[in-house]
Order: C-alpha cells, then sequence, then structure tokens
C-alpha cells in the first residue's frame, strides 16, 4: 500500500467549537495553514495551563497525555495523523509502501535536521528503532517504555520487531516478525519520535537509574531533548514550568508563535483562575462545573470527541479480587449514571466496554452488569463477605491531575466510594501524585482497584484492549493467555472486516472475565482567551503549536 505525502482528506471533523474559535483541521500541522498576517503588535508568547510536568523530555519513556503534549512541540515521528482526527498521515516518512504483511519501505523527507543541526536520515531513523529494542533493566520495565513494550511484545529477541535497514539515505525499511495491522497508525505515537542519535549518545539517554517503582530519567530525558520539530526546548522547572523556543530552522511551516511555555498548575479550579486573570492562555482538561461561567465571560470553549474510557481498574493480584464474583459485585455496585450526572461533563456517555464506539470491534451486544445493590450484595456473599466479614479493598487515585478521561478524580472516588460502601464494601483509600501513581499502577503490584483511562493515541482497536489486556501487566495482575492469544492473533489481521468480527468477539470475552469496570466516555474541553483565533484540537491531542493563531 502506497501512502502519499500529499495525502491531506479529512475523514471526520473530530472537535467542535463552542464559541467563536476557528478550528485548523483543515490545515496540515506542518505544511502550512498558520496566520498570513504581519504579526505587528502580537504577543507571540504562548502560555498553556499543564495539569502536571512532563514524566520525561525523552519520548521512548513517555505514555502519559501531560509529556506526550510536551513532546508533540519538539518531536516528530515517521507518521503523523491527519488535522482533526485519528487517522495516519505523512510525516517525517513522506510515503511509504508495504510490500507484503511485515515489510515497511518508508521514503523520508530530504533537508530536514535535528536541533542540534545533524542531518535526518534513514540511518537515524534505524538508531532510534534499534535503541528501543535494545532496552533492559528498568529501561524496559513497563514504568519507563511502555509504548515499546506494548505495541512491539517485549524486547530483544522477544519482540515482534525484526530489524531496520538504511537502504540510502532517504529510505528505510523496517521488518516485523508477525503482521500487525495496526503498526502504520502506531508510529503516530510520540514515542516512536526520531531523535538525533549523536544528543542521544552525547547525554547518556540510555543511563537511566532507580527502580521500576522509582526510575530516575538520564541527563538526556532531564534537559537535552532534541528533535526535528518545531519548537527547541529552552528550560524546565519541575513543578512550574516548561519552555520551549521557535525552531528557526524548521524544515516545515514554522507559525506565529514563537515561544511556548507549559505552566503547571494543578488544581482545575487554579488553572481557571489563571486564564481568568490572564496569566494563561487556555487551558485542558475544564471542570464541567466550570464550563457555563467561562462562556459567560466571554471565554472560547472547545470540546474534543470523547475519543477515550475511564475505568475503574481491579488488580487481581490484590486479596479477594482475582475472584470474579467480587468483579462482578464491584460492577452491579456502580450507578454509572450517577456518577455522570453528578461530577462529569455533560454530553459524556456511559461505557459499556474498554473502547469508545468509534473503534472497529466495539460491541452493542455486549454482556453488560447494570446497577442493582442486591444483586450486587448477593455475588459477595456467595464469596463469602457479609456485615461479619466485610470485603477490604484499597482504592487507589490520584490528586492534583485532570485528564481528558478523568477530569476530576477525588470527585470521582467520592462519588464511587459511597457507592461501594452503600453494598457493605470497606473502602480503604491511597492517594498519590500523578507521576508516582502511574509508576505504582505499571511499575509495582501494591495496588487495589484504581481509577485510570485512557485517550486514544491512533485509532485501531489494539491501541485500546490490546494495550490494556495484551499481555500480563502488573496494573491488571492477571494471567490469562486465552485472552492474550485471541488478542495476539487479532492485532495481525489485515483486513477491517476481520478485525471486526474478531474485536466483537474479544469486547464479549473481556466483559465475561470482567478486568476492570469501564465507567464512561467524558467529553474534554479546552478554554482559551480570546486573543487566540485558532487552535488545532485534535481527538487524539496531537496538537503542535506552530498552527496556533494570536490576534493580540
Amino acid at each position: 500500500m502506497l501512502h502519499s505525502a500529499r495525502r491531506r482528506l479529512i475523514t471526520g471533523a473530530a472537535a467542535v467549537a463552542v464559541g467563536t474559535l476557528v478550528l485548523t483541521a483543515c490545515a496540515s500541522q506542518r505544511d502550512g495553514g498558520g496566520s498570513t498576517e504581519e504579526p505587528g503588535d502580537v504577543d507571540t508568547t504562548f502560555v498553556f495551563g499543564a495539569s502536571g510536568d512532563p514524566a520525561s523530555l525523552d519520548p521512548a519513556f513517555a505514555s502519559d497525555g501531560e509529556t506526550f503534549r510536551v513532546a508533540r512541540q519538539m518531536f516528530e515521528g515517521l507518521v503523523g495523523t491527519v488535522p482533526g482526527t485519528a487517522d495516519p498521515a505523512p510525516l517525517l516518512a513522506k510515503s511509504w509502501e508495504q510490500p507484503d504483511d511485515t515489510t515497511y519501505v518508508f521514503t523520508l523527507e530530504e533537508g530536514v535536521k535535528f536541533h542540534d543541526g545533524t542531518d535526518f536520515n534513514a540511518e537515524a531513523v534505524c538508531f532510534n528503532f534499534d535503541r528501543q529494542n535494545a532496552f533492559t533493566g528498568v529501561a524496559a520495565s513497563q514504568s519507563m517504555a511502555y509504548y515499546w513494550g506494548v505495541i512491539m511484545r517485549g524486547f530483544g529477541d522477544e519482540s515482534i520487531y525484526g530489524g531496520c535497514t538504511a537502504d540510502s539515505d532517504t529510505q528505510a525499511t523496517i521488518t516485523l516478525k508477525a503482521p500487525f495491522a495496526g503498526f502504520i497508525p502506531a508510529l503516530s505515537l510520540p514515542s516512536f519520535s526520531i531523535q538525533s542519535p549523536s544528543a542521544l549518545e552525547e547525554f547518556g539517554a540510555d543511563e537511566v537509574g532507580g527502580t521500576e517503582e522509582a526510575p530516575v530519567q538520564s541527563e538526556y530525558g532531564q534537559g537535552h531533548p532534541t528533535g526535528t520539530g518545531p519548537f527547541v526546548f529552552d528550560s524546565i522547572s519541575p513543578g512550574e514550568q516548561t519552555v520551549l523556543t521557535a525552531n528557526p530552522d524548521y524544515w516545515g511551516e514554522q507559525g506565529q508563535v514563537e515561544e511556548v511555555i507549559f505552566k503547571v498548575i494543578g488544581d482545575t479550579t487554579a488553572r481557571r483562575q489563571a486564564l481568568e486573570s490572564g496569566s494563561i492562555d487556555g487551558y485542558d482538561l475544564v471542570a464541567p462545573a466550570d464550563l457555563q461561567a467561562l462562556e459567560d465571560a466571554g471565554f472560547d470553549l472547545v470540546n474534543r470527541e470523547a475519543f477515550n474510557v475511564l475505568y475503574l481498574g481491579i488488580n487481581q493480584a490484590a486479596p479477594g479480587l482475582g475472584d470474579v464474583k467480587v468483579r462482578q459485585a464491584i460492577a452491579q455496585a456502580i450507578d454509572k449514571d450517577a456518577l455522570i450526572t453528578q461530577v462529569l461533563p455533560e454530553g459524556t456517555e456511559a461505557a459499556t466496554q474498554f473502547m469508545p464506539p468509534a473503534v472497529i470491534g466495539w460491541n452493542d451486544a455486549v454482556t453488560e452488569y447494570a446497577y442493582d445493590p442486591d444483586a450486587a450484595k448477593a455475588l459477595l456473599a456467595e464469596a463469602g463477605y457479609d456485615e461479619a466479614n466485610p470485603l477490604e479493598i484499597t482504592f487507589n487515585y490520584p490528586v492534583n491531575i485532570s485528564r481528558p478521561y478523568m477530569p476530576n478524580p477525588e470527585q470521582i472516588f467520592t462519588n464511587l466510594q459511597s457507592q461501594l460502601e452503600a453494598v457493605g464494601i470497606t473502602v480503604n483509600p491511597v492517594t498519590n501524585e500523578w507521576v508516582e501513581y502511574l509508576d505504582l499502577m505499571q511499575g509495582g503490584t501494591e495496588h487495589g482497584i484504581h481509577l485510570l483511562g485512557w485517550t486514544g493515541d491512533y485509532n485501531d482497536p489494539d491501541n485500546f484492549v490490546g494495550t490494556f489486556f495484551g499481555l500480563p501487566t502488573n496494573e491488571w495482575g492477571f494471567d490469562n493467555q486465552e485472552l492474550f492469544d485471541a488478542l495476539s492473533e487479532a492485532r495481525g489481521l489485515a483486513t477491517e472486516e476481520e478485525q471486526e468480527a474478531a474485536y466483537l468477539a474479544i469486547n464479549e470475552q473481556i466483559m465475561q472475565f470482567l478486568p476492570g469496570v469501564p465507567l464512561a466516555h467524558p467529553v474534554p474541553t479546552l478554554a482559551f482567551d480570546a486573543r487566540v483565533t485558532s487552535y488545532p484540537a485534535s481527538p487524539v491531542q496531537d496538537e503542535v503549536y506552530n498552527m496556533v493563531e494570536l490576534s493580540e
């Protein structure tokens, strides 16, 4: 299959402007679309209110939205997305061919340089892919190189990565050991960004330390990120801000913004106040309770498509949670409609499975667990728990963070806690700051039920259920080889029709096994000062700020 560098068709609008803000979904992220007016007296610094620090400045060790948000400004991969959608599009690779099920031949853009002045070429592509496959120890842990491990199914000889050859400066061939239908869409993840081999080596990018539960970033990952993107790293002050400046030698259209500041404001109310005071230009994950007041005050609101899922994860390695009757009881104790009405944004829909309806394989006839407190109590009794011997479980949730699928974790926890306790479950809350929380969920086993979720990174069912349940992980704490095998087989199917049938069955299999409770598909909203006249909203947050337009 050949993908032309000129492919710019939009297959569907993925974000809707509520106010007067114009979305730039009709223009390429890299090939123009910026303001044609002279900057004049326009303040070209764009200040964005982030809910947390990037976990790493090395995108190979990134798996969360705040890290991706920063990475997308500095780094580019072979594949991007069609603006306004989750569909793959050419980026550093201007085209590619797939001569067989496991071989991909990429034709690369010419004249592109990394921020350190070295050349982007096929050797750099192969260096980056070979580098990630060679990770060992802490670097290869779930809390570090999460995406390579999940998508490539491991590292070294265990992975499905078969190698990369630099056929010429402008052509690289990547082979896999097994078919993977979602490989090209997966390459749009920032985790597969192409970084400067010279900078990676000079600043010891692979010299990570610590433990899986508490990893320590390398010198490169703490202060020397070097990509090909429209913005260059300037500085980071943990807990305060990250500053980027426009890349004067960018190979694409640079746009209007000359400086980007990601100001860390963990509290949703504080972010709203910062926008109202003029200290930031915009922020993501607007609290549902703030929407009307912001709109009335003249701020512009933009809704992203709810390409996500919020879930209550269940760690089956924790006492009692390996019993499916207990998991069913937890599911039937939860009133999703009440949760949505009371604490989630307007327009949020209840989730019946671990992917949104827009993804191939979503099953409209999947097994559901209706809210039924009496049934939940009966199931707990069958599992050996009653008033004299109540089920006690740890409930982990993050604090001082908002995610698109989880805008207000404290409120979500409080709502669910009351529902669980109403059927006789004793809840012991445990909280962590966001980065530590992710490390605990992905790198440790000492957790129980927990709030997490997912914003789809590309439009493929493997990005949802394959990422969650494709192999044993610390988050879920189970070993279900039948499910692993079904997902492994499905990810190698070549046609949409084959995928559809396979994932319909897999979604039913998952809900029978019930590793957790899918809760909702929340609608994420961004808010902006009126001076921001255009913002490239994306359902997968593939938003690059050389496309932002400012009026004053």
